[in-house]
């Protein structure tokens, strides 16, 4: 073993294991990685920014704008309370449910769909007195399923397709890979609305939880008339830092002020609302001129009116308020919201909430403005759950343009008329000429976090082609698989994505298993595109924790999941796709 290749091995178990520990970002984290590869001269600053023009990152970009104007459209909007019907029959509803989320994750990024209808289905399940944690984990599993249909479902599959480019292969056809997913996501499907359906929680939403124990911490407290506190701050009357209670909201001959800036000047008769321990609520009974309302029957509805609302959001993988307090990240001037509570795996974290280090998943009851939710919508930081009251105007002209252009590009690219890249760009030309998105809506869109992730992974993958260290680990494989042959070297290949995809992210995998897969190949002489199906099915069939894939985290907290419940139903369904999988790419790849 090299000098080289060692140190690219060492810089890469680094990465793995700041990636599984959560120290930073995936997207810090991957960069970090690649600027210690480049720096140290294992790479050149031309391999090191390859990532940056590969085809299949920039097609992933151009598509972000695609599914960006398809969700503003607003024809999207009541597909799924129209195919959950009734609700009679749940387990029917739930394959009603499943079948056109997976079609449409098929050809549009499934992140934002299911960021689009969580909320839909949760008030679809409260209307009929169904808990939303039977529908949501399905929810995610449906557009995981979508997404491995076609070339463009997923980022995953774009960039597999683009290392192939690269490396003068052909790379994936449209439907290449419906191959094997079709039939792998209708036996999930069947799986869901029966096995699946029976070991699927019945649990409360996060919301109910909040709502149910909010005696537990919100308490309240009133200026009095003659208060020594008049015409204090807040910061002055001491009530910015104290040990466990935090200031929420304060409510004015009516009106409500929310969130609370520290120089807000304090008038006798204020209401002020707290949230957090209320063992340490004798702090507020020690400051004098303050009257502490004792057994307060205050709920969660009481702290909302016209011009304060609570939502519900999810601090989503590339947040960066992870591993921070409020305090820390000043979330309030920040975002102009107060953090009521925070939800982590089916239960309310009893400590002072400007305290709490966030962590991807963590659902969070914010008191904020009537616009929250309009300004915050498209933010990296989190997914917004609750549902927007105020959705925007949808032009019905723009919204017929954007259909048909989705249309014509996945006809120009599905018959081979324009490569996929190509279609893209003459989409996304066709909306900006139209108006039908604006470059600032456009911006809003890309998820510059997940191509930075992408572009730095490929600069990763690279180091271990061209160091010779991807030949190095590929020995080992076909050493260990010796006995199994070909169709071991796959089972091997598919386990260790799918162990990677779990633990890190879906791009980080495929990009780190591609050049070792390339090698295996070569050294078996066997066709590598049974490798690179392999590697795109595994990277995106996610199912067994809420942290491996975006959609599994968005439903995590709405629907009161714990890490135990994803284990329960994804094991089984991870061991189905690799079945599958395994055996139609025997049949189709290698026989």
């Amino acid at each position: 073993m090299s000098f080289e290749i060692g140190f690219v091995l060492v810089v890469i178990i680094g990465m793995l294991v700041c990636l599984v520990k959560e120290i930073a970002r995936p997207d810090f984290v991957v960069f970090c990685a690649l600027a210690v590869l480049l720096l140290s001269g294992v790479l050149s600053p031309t391999d090191a920014l390859r990532g940056f023009s590969n085809e299949g990152m920039l097609t992933v970009a151009l598509l972000f704008i695609v599914a960006g104007a398809v969700k503003q459209s607003g024809v999207l909007n009541s597909l799924v309370t129209k195919s959950l019907g009734s609700g009679k029959n749940q387990r029917t509803s739930l394959i009603q449910m499943m079948v056109p989320m997976s079609a449409l994750s098929a050809f549009l990024n499934n992140t934002p769909i299911v960021v689009m209808f969580t909320p839909v289905v949760r008030k679809w399940c409260k209307e009929r007195n169904i808990s939303p944690s039977k529908f949501l984990i399905p929810l995610s599993y449906a557009t995981i399923f979508g997404g491995t249909l076609t070339l463009i479902g997923t980022s995953t599959n774009l960039v597999i397709h683009g290392f192939m480019l690269e490396h003068g292969m052909e790379g994936f056809s449209m439907f290449q890979l419906a191959i094997v997913s079709l039939p792998a996501g209708l036996i999930g499907i069947i799986y869901m609305s029966t096995i699946g359906y029976k070991l699927l929680p019945d649990r409360k939403t996060s919301e109910e939880s909040f709502d149910e124990s909010s005696r537990e911490y919100l308490s309240e407290a009133s200026v009095e008339t003659d208060s020594p506190l008049s015409g204090k701050t807040i910061e002055e009357a001491g009530l910015k830092n104290l040990e466990g209670l935090y200031l929420i909201e304060v409510i004015r001959n009516g009106d409500r002020i929310v969130p609370v800036p520290s120089f807000m000047k304090l008038k006798a008769n204020d209401r002020l609302i707290f949230t957090g321990l209320l063992s340490t609520i004798v702090e507020l009974q020690n400051i004098k001129g303050l009257r502490v309302e004792t057994g307060t029957s205050l709920k969660l509805e009481n702290l909302q009116n016209g011009s304060a609302k609570l939502v519900e959001a999810v601090v989503s993988h590339q947040s960066s308020l992870i591993q921070q307090t409020a305090i820390e990240s000043k979330f309030r001037s920040n975002y102009d919201a107060g953090i009521v509570a925070v939800h982590r795996n089916d239960e309310r974290i009893n400590n002072k909430v400007g305290e709490i280090k966030l962590k991807a998943g963590d659902t969070l009851l914010l008191l904020a403005n009537k616009d929250f939710s309009n300004r915050w919508s498209n933010s990296g930081d989190f997914y917004l759950v609750s549902p927007i009251e105020d959705p925007e105007i949808v032009n019905p002209k723009k919204s017929i343009i954007t259909v048909i252009t989705l249309l014509l590009m996945i006809s120009l690219a599905a018959f081979s008329i324009l490569p996929m890249l190509n279609a893209a760009v003459l989409a996304v030309t066709i909306l900006f000429l139209t108006k039908t998105v604006t470059f600032e809506g456009a911006r809003k869109y890309i998820q510059f976090d997940v191509l930075l992730l992408i572009a730095c992974a490929i600069g990763i993958g690279i180091a271990l082609e061209e160091t010779g260290a991807a030949t190095l680990l590929a020995n080992h494989f076909v050493q260990i698989t010796e006995g199994a042959g070909v169709l071991g070297a796959i089972i091997a290949v598919y386990f260790l994505t799918t162990v990677f995809t779990e633990i890190i992210t879906n791009n980080a995998a495929a990009v780190l298993m591609f050049p070792i897969s390339l090698a295996i190949a070569d050294q078996l002489a066997v066709d590598p595109m049974a490798f690179f199906v392999a590697i795109a099915i595994a990277a995106s069939a996610s199912f067994s924790t809420p942290i491996g894939y975006q959609t599994n985290l968005i439903v995590y907290g709405p629907g009161g999941y714990r890490f135990s419940d994803y284990l329960k139903v994804g094991i089984p369904l991870n061991i189905i796709y690799l079945i599958v999988t395994v055996v139609i790419i025997n049949f189709v790849w290698i026989i």
